[in-house]
């Protein structure tokens, strides 16, 4: 029984500090490979024109997993009467929220840190229900992204950015 003790207390340690140690160099995320927390530089004052974010590719966005540990992804972003928006698109027959971990994540708590080039903001995301702004920041993704090729089966997830 003592060996079992100190043998979960060593892996416990171990843990703790792996954690500790991806906290601090951040382990975001790579191409289609998801990460943990993002690293940059805070922006606390409200973005009144997202327009500059064309020059980018893609963002990362930081949610808050249920078990307590962040999960960053990289995804689309749109820019579209100044507004900020973040996409997901989802294989047919997959509906929001389900299909995508971190669409789940923004489900349960809409809270989320965006890197966009080596800027960091936090923000709230609000999933876009309205059918006219859907196929606005839609139309707007197809021209920034030209070379996208989406089936027409495929589900298109829109998130507005939000201040806190």
């Amino acid at each position: 029984m003592k060996t079992l003790l100190k043998v979960l207390g060593v892996i416990g340690v171990c843990i703790v500090l792996l954690l500790a140690v991806l906290s601090i160099t951040g382990f975001g995320p790579h191409g289609n490979t998801p990460g943990l927390w993002l690293k940059g530089n805070l922006v606390t004052t409200p973005v009144t024109d997202w327009s500059f974010t064309d020059k980018f590719e893609t963002a990362n966005v930081q949610t808050r997993t249920r078990y307590f540990l962040p999960h960053s992804v990289t995804t689309y972003c749109v820019a579209y009467n100044g507004q900020l928006y973040l996409t997901s698109v989802y294989r047919a027959g997959l509906t929001y929220p389900h299909g995508r971990s971190w669409n789940e994540d923004v489900a349960r708590d809409p809270h989320v840190r965006i890197k966009i080039g080596d800027q960091l903001y936090d923000r709230t995301l609000s999933y876009v229900t309205d059918p006219a702004e859907r196929a606005a920041v839609i139309e707007a993704k197809r021209k920034k992204y030209p070379q996208q090729k989406i089936p027409a089966t495929s589900t298109i997830n829109v998130f507005h950015v939000l201040d806190n």
